[in-house]
Formats: structure tokens, sequence, C-alpha cells
């Protein structure tokens, strides 16, 4: 009996998954193991001398998609019909363990030239290893395939988000920003150890480090860029920021325009929430041509600083006014150091609230307000 048809497994013709390998007819699923043993019900006839797939290349990488081609013997290679494409997240320590556990990653195409393209976020997450295997094939008449040898296996990487991606994240985050409050302070909460060690070994200056793996899997800042975090957001009630934090019991406050003027660029980074009802929006301030500016430009969708939904910078009056949004946590990264005396260090009076720390945190692939429909 012939294996069942993907399409059966991704919903109806309208469905937003329906070509999820682009240039590709999918026809049936687990239809064989890897080493090449046939599965009793497959349907697959014993096996017949097709060219064996070699010199695998793999091109045009993306988050969601990629490109695929390979060598081969001319001996039958008329009597290809189908290949059989053996998709496999490569298993370590940092996989990303958000793959839809349901989804076949055995599939069968028909034979079109190469190289042809593999897409489809039901397969597919960013920044993920994978491992790729393919086998010829040939449809008889009574539905039966005859097989190939599987070729060697090859391993690669998917890419970032890229720009369009971001601005879909940057798109839905707009929706649930909320109404603009004014701000005055930038801060960043340590420990007192923290704030000695800047001033023993650092020259008074606070350094960027590079960005952990919180956030969207995807993101093309997480351990790439390099900048220090702020905080900007403001308590409801005073205009002041709240006296608790997950990150340390000294804060560092310096005032908005020192970090946040016109001679600086402000980018969007990152969406994302942590498996609660509140949303995170990580934005980016970079000196106009630093490092950091040049690194955001190629990557990072850039904001208006005048206007935008998440930070505002406005002169009125002669003097530089500044607002946040209310209904989303802003984590603000700046891609130069910071001199301590810029500013200043004191206690706060709150608590340590260690359960809203964002270090290393994962993002929730289920929420449908921070997602957008590339793999997670």
């Amino acid at each position: 009996m012939e294996a069942p048809r993907l399409a059966h497994t991704m919903g109806s013709p309208t469905s937003p998954c329906e070509e999820v390998i682009k240039n590709l007819s999918l026809e049936a699923i687990q239809l064989c193991d890897r080493d090449g043993n046939k599965s009793q019900d497959s349907g697959i006839a014993e096996m017949e001398e097709l060219p064996v797939p070699h010199n695998i290349k793999i091109s045009n990488i993306t988050c969601d998609s990629f490109k695929i081609s390979w060598d081969m013997d001319s001996k039958s290679k008329d009597r290809i019909t189908h290949y059989f494409i053996d998709l496999n997240k490569k298993e370590n320590k940092n996989s990303n363990k958000f793959k839809h556990k349901d989804v076949p990653t055995k599939l069968v195409a028909k034979a079109v030239p190469l190289p042809m393209t593999v897409r489809g976020h039901w397969f597919l997450s960013p920044r993920t290893e994978y491992t790729v295997a393919v086998q010829t094939a040939s449809k008889q008449v009574d539905g039966d395939y005859v097989v190939s040898e599987w070729s060697e296996i090859i391993e690669f990487c998917t890419a970032d988000y890229s720009k369009v991606h971001l601005t879909q994240l940057l798109e839905k985050a707009e929706v649930i920003a909320g109404r603009m409050l004014k701000l005055s302070v930038f801060y960043r909460n340590q420990h007192k150890e923290y704030f000695d060690y800047i001033r023993e070994h650092h020259g008074n200056a606070m350094q960027p480090s590079v960005k952990d793996n919180s956030g969207s899997h995807g993101s093309p800042i997480s351990g790439k860029l390099e900048g220090i975090f702020f905080s900007c957001n403001t308590e409801f009630n005073t205009g002041k920021p709240p006296q608790d934090s997950p990150y340390g019991r000294y804060r560092y406050e310096i005032a908005a325009e020192k970090l946040f003027n016109p001679n600086t660029n402000l980018y969007f980074g990152d969406f994302y929430c942590m498996y609660t009802a509140y949303h995170y929006v990580i934005l980016v301030i970079a000196p106009v041509g630093s490092p950091g500016d040049e690194f955001c430009k190629q990557r990072l969708p850039q904001l208006n600083i005048k206007d935008n939904k998440f930070l505002t910078c406005n002169e009125e009056d002669g003097v530089m006014v500044y607002h946040h949004a209310q209904d989303v946590i802003l984590e603000v990264i700046y891609t130069d150091p910071v001199d301590l005396s810029l500013g200043t260090v004191a206690e706060i009076t709150g608590h340590q609230l260690m359960s809203l720390s964002t270090a290393n945190a994962k993002k929730d692939p289920s929420c449908k307000t921070c997602n957008i429909s590339v793999g997670r």
C-alpha cells in the first residue's frame, strides 16, 4: 500500500503551510531508514541499481530554507523519478528543543533539476544544526519504489532571522506596545562587586560584552552583538525606575541624553516572552558610525528616534524629552563603553526578584503574540 501523502498531514490547500518545500512535489513520508533498510510496510521494492548521490552541496542557506544539489553517475539516471531526502536536527547540547515532534523528516520529492530549494518552517528552525542525506528512487507502476543506497551524511547550520523576519516581529511588537510614558534616566542593576571590578580593572568604564542567548532562537544579535544592557521602564504611579530588580541591589543611573540623542541610531532587536503574560522588546542604541552601528545596519530594522512605538527622543523648548512604551518591558543595549563618572551608583531599597531575570531565557514558542511563521 502506498505511503500516506504529506498533504494529508499538513491541513487544507489554503493552509499557510501548503508549500512546505518549494519546487518539490512531496508524495510520501518515513519511507525508509537512512541506513538503506526498507520499511516492511512502506511499499518499497527490493534494491535495484540506481546512482547514489555524492558530493552533496548545500547553499543559499536562510533561517528556514536551503538549496541542495549533488553529483551522480549517469548510469540508470533516466530511471530516477524521485529523490528521498532525510533531514534531521543534529543532536547536541545546544539543540533547539522546540521541534515539532509530529513532523516527518524523511521526504519524497519528484525528481527536478538541481539545485532544488527545501523550504518550510515545519521542517527548519533558525540557527540550528542539521544533517541531510539523499537517495535516488524510481517509482514503479504498482506504487512501489526502487531506491539507491543513501548518500553520505552532510551537516549544515541554518541562518539567523533576516531583516524581513525581524520586521515581522517588530510589527507584532508595535501592536501591544501601548501608550508612551516619560522617562529621564537609563539604569543598570548589578552586584556591588561588579562596580568595584569596573573601577579597579577597567578604568571606571563599563565595557560591552557579548549578548547572551535569551529571546528568539533566530535573533541575529544573540551571541554576536557586544553591548551593555540598560533598562528604562518606569513605574506608572511615580514616573521613576522601579525599586525591585533581578540583577543586583546596586543601580547605576545615567541621564537619558547621555546615551540616547541625535548622534545615536536606534534599532529593533527582538520581541519575546518567557511563558508569562508580559513581553520584552530588545532595542539597540549605537553611536553613529560606531562598530555596533555598522553591525546593526546590516542585520536589524532601524527605528526613527523621534517617532516609533517603543522609545523616542524629541527636543521640546530646547530640552530633550524621552518616552517609552508602557505595555512592554524594554531591554536596551548600548554598544559603546560607558564611564561610571557620567552617572551615579547607589543601593536600591527594593527586592532582588530573580524570577524576572532574562539571562539566557528561552522564548515561549507557542505564544501567538510574539512568534512569526518561521521556525522558532
